[in-house]
């Protein structure tokens, strides 16, 4: 019963892979309850009882316990394994959901993790696989996780409902993780995008591409476009089409904006030329947000500053999502961190909305888990 008694409680269905994650790298059992417990449908969703089993597949001894109803989750962590493995991830949520979470997790397990995921690539709800490949891949770089076996490859794409994607993901592993000091975002000074369609005329992708640059290249003239159209096996189950946008600046920090069409069946009839329009609107709202990370890779530049090493981590953000202030929250009840945060309001340097730059002393967490060579 000793490990009762550092067990931390919470109670419904929000936030709960922030919970999970950082259960799984403090070692601390999490309790949750009233898990939709009103609901018509009471208990777990599908993708939620998928991802749990994605952890319960990368970690090895992780007792998990769930009540007859899907109300009540008990989660006791195991060590991270890593290794091979395959997931299908539930359709209701894209495989951007559980990439999310694996960025996290990766670079601490045993063995480098290779990871094959299969679902939805693209919806209008979670970050898509192209955004992550194009912002949170070089964020993790910045503290130290690099190297030949670090890649994120689309094999095929899948829209909603009907899914049919399948990502590759393959992290190396780190025993300790380098502070970082991102405060000067820098300037635009290009801006790349993808423009995919998949089950329609490959005339859509083009389109897109039209009406975003027709808005992008009054400010910049470095604005290159790809058009990717899958056939075949490849473009999954349901027809769709879809933008993501990233603007690079010259210190090497990636903001991004992206759009999909409504899934097929719901909804009215997106046009191309309207989504890449809007897509490229979310862009410019993003580099007015500014900050050295965009606003979906917040809680990851954060929790990897935790997990630093004990020396000073800085970051200039944007304004804070919802979902960030969240995840401040609970790395006090995970870690007992606290940041200090000063805002920074726009002046002559600092262009665009207010800043919040967020300092810390990272727990120096190390690699358990991974041997010594």
């Amino acid at each position: 019963m000793a490990t009762q008694a550092h067990c931390l409680s919470y109670v419904g269905c929000n936030f709960l892979r922030q919970r999970l994650v950082l259960s799984t790298l403090s070692g601390r059992p999490v309790k949750i309850r009233k898990i939709r417990a009103r609901d018509d449908n009471p208990g777990l969703r599908d993708f939620e009882a998928s991802f749990i089993r994605l952890l319960d597949k990368i970690t090895n001894g992780s007792r998990i316990e769930i009540n007859q109803t899907g109300t009540t989750l008990y989660y006791q962590p195991g060590l991270l394994y890593g290794g091979f493995v395959e997931h299908d991830c539930s359709v209701l949520r894209s495989i951007g959901y559980y990439l999310e979470s694996l960025l996290c997790l990766a670079p601490f397990m045993k063995h480098p993790l290779k990871i094959v995921l299969r679902g939805v690539t693209n919806d209008q709800v979670d970050p898509s696989v192209d955004v992550l490949k194009a912002t949170a891949l070089p964020l993790l770089k910045q503290f130290g996780i690099d190297g030949e076996a670090f890649e994120l490859k689309i094999v095929r794409r899948g829209m909603p409902p009907g899914g049919g994607g399948e990502v590759v993901f393959s992290c190396p592993v780190r025993k300790v993780l380098k502070p970082i000091q991102l405060t000067d975002p820098g300037k635009i000074k290009r801006i790349r995008g993808m423009a995919y369609s998949v089950r329609v005329s490959p005339q859509m992708a083009n389109r897109i591409v039209d009406s975003a640059r027709s808005i992008l290249n009054k400010f910049i003239p470095d604005v290159y476009i790809y058009t990717d159209h899958m056939k075949g096996v490849n473009s999954g189950k349901s027809p769709g089409f879809g933008l993501s946008l990233v603007a690079e600046t010259t210190n090497g920090t990636f903001l991004s904006a992206e759009l999909a069409s409504n899934p097929q069946g719901q909804g009215t009839a997106v046009l191309p030329e309207d989504l890449g329009r809007n897509c490229a609107k979310l862009l410019l709202e993003e580099i007015y947000r500014g900050g050295c990370v965009d606003s979906t890779n917040q809680s990851l530049a954060l929790l990897l500053m935790t997990l630093g090493q004990q020396d000073v981590s800085k970051v200039l953000l944007g304004p804070l999502s919802p979902y960030t202030i969240e995840f401040l929250r609970h790395l006090k009840s995970f870690f007992q961190i606290m940041f200090k945060i000063e805002t920074k309001p726009c002046g002559e340097e600092l262009k665009g909305g207010d800043k919040v730059l967020m300092t810390c002393v990272g727990i120096g967490f190390s690699n358990l888990s991974k041997t010594l060579k």
